[in-house]
This record gives C-alpha cells, structure tokens and sequence, in this order.
C-alpha cells in the first residue's frame, strides 16, 4: 500500500480512533466522570490531528498542481473526518448538559 491509499487509511485509522474516543467520553459524562470525559476530549483531538494533518498534506499538494484523483477510499476518508469532527462538537455539549444536570441532581 502506497501514496493516495496510505493517506486514505491514515485518515481513517486516525479519526476513527478519534472518533471513538468521543464517543466514550459521553459515556464517561453520563457515569458523571467528567475528568476522564474531557480527558478522552484531549485523546480525541490528538488522533483527529494526526488525521487532519494527512488530509491538509492531500490538500497542499492539490493546491501546488499536483492532481488528486478521487475514488472510494479517499471519500469515505473525507466522510469519516467531517463525521469525527461533528463527534466532537455534539460529545463536548453532551458533556456539558451532564455536568449541568449532575449540578441540579445535587
């Protein structure tokens, strides 16, 4: 596996990882973990890094006349990254909503 395939798989290994360290941290918010929730958070955005860092190389070399060609696997890459990072957004207001009612539970 080379090139455009590599990059493919690093982008969905990455977020996906991502991913589901969002995931987890929402059930961690809900157990009222709220440390090891946004500690997960900071896991996440580490592994989205690393994806997105592979995706911007794709997009710096597209920039520079370097033509991508577009398939499958570099779809569902672009898909799994803007999913991981919507994961992201809706876990970090599920965590908050958790804290405010473990706040109002007493």
């Amino acid at each position: 596996m080379e090139g455009l395939e590599l990059i493919a798989f690093n982008i969905i290994a990455s977020v996906g990882t991502a991913r589901s360290c969002y995931i987890e941290a929402i059930q961690l918010a809900k157990q009222g973990d709220f440390d090891g929730a946004f500690s997960l958070i900071k896991e996440g955005e580490e592994a989205f890094i690393m994806g997105h860092h592979a995706h911007a190389e794709l997009i710096q070399k597209e920039a520079s006349g370097e033509s991508t060609p577009v398939n499958l696997l570099l779809m569902h890459a672009e898909d799994q990254l803007m999913s991981a990072e919507a994961f992201r957004m809706i876990s970090e207001e599920f965590i908050v909503v958790h804290q405010q009612l473990s706040k109002l539970k007493g």
